[in-house]
């Protein structure tokens, strides 16, 4: 459904107002002030990460926004958060990058399995739903996702669309806000594990064929995310565009055209 279209005069005016406070968001805490304000209006929410990065390298950064105890970015332990931001990527993208809604129990989003142990994971585990909603970086690699998760059963169609019309605003106070300290350090890069050959095959990447390697030395896609310290997700993403690459349908086929294009380079 469309949102603005449902709002009456009034309301309309008050969202206008709203949605332009962004533009004076200045500090995390404004943000919090924000979104936990009069935005709860049309956006109700407990929790909002936002998170932003390389999805398909699984390089991303998160902030955490909440009024509930101990729920804090700092708080939170990237290595198992970021498994499930990536999902929740990977499904928003599967919807063809349209606002989605989850409600807990539902295939693929156990918020009580996230493993989060921490305030976050406790806090996590009594929320019923979830909306996600994110923006394509088409110039570079930095994506954005945000997510809401809320007490409420589920999240209706009028809230959906309230997402996707906010996102913008939400994205631009968030975009004029300082990191965090501890997102200020520099991510170290993967360690770059001994390759087979030097050359590379046509039409891959570093990372896929890199990628190729482990697999065609019978690594499993956990393994290789181990060893080239990504998530099992970016591993599974990488594979899948080398299936297209190099027009194949499964692993050992893959497996195959690269042992015979690996010969010849």
């Amino acid at each position: 459904m469309a949102f603005l279209p449902s709002l009456s005069p009034t309301d309309l005016r008050h969202y206008h107002r709203v949605v332009t406070y962004s533009m004076q968001v200045r500090s995390h805490f404004d943000v919090l002030v924000w979104l936990q304000g009069d935005m709860q209006h049309y956006l109700p929410h407990d929790i909002m990460i936002a998170a932003w990065g390389n999805f398909c390298d699984g390089a991303i950064q998160h902030d955490i926004i909440s009024t509930m105890a101990g729920v804090r970015s700092k708080n939170s332990n990237p290595e198992t958060l970021t498994p499930l931001l990536l999902h929740l990527f990977e499904r928003w993208t599967e919807l063809g990058n349209r606002p989605l809604s989850l409600n807990s129990g539902e295939s693929g989003f156990l918020l009580s399995n996230t493993g989060l142990n921490c305030a976050l994971g406790h806090a996590l585990q009594t929320m019923r739903s979830a909306m996600a909603h994110g923006i394509r970086d088409e110039r570079g690699s930095h994506d954005c996702l945000y997510v809401t998760f809320s007490t409420k059963e589920s999240s209706s169609d009028a809230e959906l669309a309230a997402m996707a019309t906010a996102l913008p605003y939400i994205d631009t106070a968030l975009r004029q806000v300082e990191h965090l300290p501890h997102q200020t350090q520099d991510t170290p890069a993967p360690e770059t594990m001994p390759v087979v050959h030097q050359v590379l095959v046509d039409g891959l990447s570093v990372r896929e064929d890199e990628v190729m390697q482990w697999v065609a030395l019978g690594k499993t896609n956990p393994e290789i995310g181990k060893i080239m310290e990504i998530s099992e997700f970016t591993v599974k993403n990488h594979l899948q565009r080398v299936f297209k690459k190099l027009d194949v349908t499964n692993r050992a086929q893959a497996v195959g055209k690269y042992k015979a294009l690996t010969n010849h380079v």
